[in-house]
């Protein structure tokens, strides 16, 4: 299975990752960066299928995908 490693600080919680994942795996979650955003998380029971459409939409290049 796939897994998806956002960079924290990066990430501006945007949604355009969350918008763009065809399998639902992401979400906004509890955990705060230094700027104040609630920052992407994976979902616990996703599917992820690593089709990376999450970090090409991510303006921040807060996303790396891994099988």
């Amino acid at each position: 299975m796939a897994r998806v490693e956002i960079t924290v600080e990066y990430c501006k919680a945007c949604e355009l990752c969350i918008n763009a994942c065809p399998k639902g795996c992401l979400r906004i979650g509890d955990t705060t960066n230094k700027a104040g955003y609630d920052v992407v998380e994976m979902k616990p029971d996703a599917e992820c299928v690593a089709c990376k459409m999450c970090a090409v939409m991510c303006p921040e290049a807060a996303i790396e995908v891994y099988k």
